[in-house]
């Protein structure tokens, strides 16, 4: 098991277009793959799990991954999330 926190810098954040990318992103891997906010969890895999934590850039979420490329799942997964790009 893999937990890393980190500080969204996706502009504006985990909105519609950057939810769908990252979900897509976190189901090329096998690992079972969450996604923490404010002590919530959600699978990072269900688009509609990850828009209900409506993640804000700034804020501080937490991946955790469980399974067989959860150490590569949760560093492609932070790469994402800390790009200042604007999706």
């Amino acid at each position: 098991m893999v937990e890393k926190t980190v500080v969204v810098g996706v502009e504006p954040g985990l909105q519609a277009s950057a939810a769908a990318g990252f979900v897509q992103k976190a189901n090329s891997f096998a690992a079972e793959i969450f996604l923490e906010k404010n002590n919530r969890r959600v699978n990072a895999k269900s688009i509609m799990g990850l828009l209900s934590l409506a993640v804000a850039s700034g804020e501080t979420v937490t991946l955790i991954g469980d399974g067989a490329d959860d150490q590569a799942g949760i560093d492609a997964l932070t790469a994402f999330l800390t790009e200042p790009t604007k999706v």
